[in-house]
């Protein structure tokens, strides 16, 4: 489930439809929560799907790291690509905000940490980096751990109306990183190995 306070709308004639703020969202957010109402594709299901409900796997999923497609099944699904997103995943089934996110601003991932099938060029944003590979999470975890890391500061500061939707089990794992019982869970372990 989406952040509440998000709505759809129309980004570009290049990109479409995206996902933006209605109110200001604060860094150490949690923007995002796979929750029950999501669906789950295994490759076989998909594999024996019509080619249009294909095509829509392909678009609007990502896989997890069993290898699994996962359908948001709200608004979630329009969150678009950047190279400089202001959300990451983590190894909890939920996403956060890596920095404020302002009224008007659109909510966006790095789709190199969502196991893309294959390769794809994505729009100049005048990074060092021009296209996503499937691969991508062995390359930059470590990066992506430090922006977590720093966005788990604020995490118990921050309003978290999405805190509610996650599993008891993530929450006790919750407890231990914020008391720095633990170390917080590397988002390599959203990667999933092609066999």
């Amino acid at each position: 489930m989406m952040h509440p306070d998000t709505e759809i709308r129309f980004i570009s004639d290049e990109i479409g439809y995206g996902v933006v703020a209605t109110k200001f969202i604060p860094k150490g957010t949690i923007t995002w929560v796979q929750d029950e109402l999501d669906q789950i594709y295994t490759p076989s299901q998909v594999s024996e799907m019509k080619d249009l409900s294909k095509e829509m796997v392909d678009k609007y999923t990502f896989r997890n790291n069993k290898g699994n497609f996962v359908m948001c099944w709200d608004l979630s699904k329009y969150v678009n690509h950047s190279f400089n997103s202001n959300c990451l995943s983590t190894a909890y089934d939920f996403e956060v905000a890596i920095r404020d996110i302002q009224v008007g601003e659109e909510l966006t991932d790095d789709y190199g940490y969502l196991n893309v099938t294959e390769e794809f060029k994505a729009k100049d944003e005048g990074t060092s980096r021009s296209t996503v590979y499937p691969d991508d999470l062995l390359n930059f975890h470590e990066e992506w751990d430090e922006k977590l890391q720093d966005a788990f500061k604020d995490f118990e500061i921050v309003e978290q109306p999405l805190e509610k939707l996650l599993e008891q089990e993530t929450r006790l794992k919750l407890k231990k990183v914020l008391c720095g019982e633990s170390d917080l869970d590397s988002i390599l372990k959203l990667y999933y190995q092609e066999k």
